[in-house]
């Protein structure tokens, strides 16, 4: 069986990204890994279902001003559960200052979901 391990994330806070990622997700992190030499610090997210996250930061990575629709990885999608847990935390993260780019809404191929910026810019899709 091949699985995907991780996906990964550079971003400009270490810490903020963290944070978000705990508080609104459930993730469980590491302690902080720290390479000297390369001035790389990341953290492994773990969400219940099994799935990670691995944020990282260097001093070299630069936030692009406007991510909607670059090539490579588009959005990280969670899973909620239920419409009412997609539409209570897309509004707990619009109350608490979090760009939403859409919905929630019932798209064309009969998905339920919102699109809400983390506090780097990246896309997460909120969904049943």
């Amino acid at each position: 069986m091949i699985k995907i391990e991780h996906i990964a994330l550079w971003t400009q806070d270490l810490e903020r990204s963290k944070e978000f990622y705990i508080k609104y997700f459930g993730a469980k992190s590491n302690d902080k890994y720290h390479n000297q030499k390369k001035q790389l610090e990341t953290y492994f997210l773990q969400f219940d279902s099994g799935a990670r996250l691995e944020i990282m930061k260097r001093p070299e990575v630069h936030q692009i001003a406007d991510q909607t629709f670059l090539s490579g990885l588009t959005h990280l999608a969670f899973s909620l559960g239920s419409k009412e847990k997609v539409d209570e935390l897309t509004e707990t993260l619009v109350n608490d200052g979090y760009k939403k780019m859409d919905g929630p809404r019932t798209t064309g191929d009969g998905y339920y979901e919102s699109l809400i910026l983390d506090p780097d810019g990246n896309q997460i899709e909120l969904t049943v």
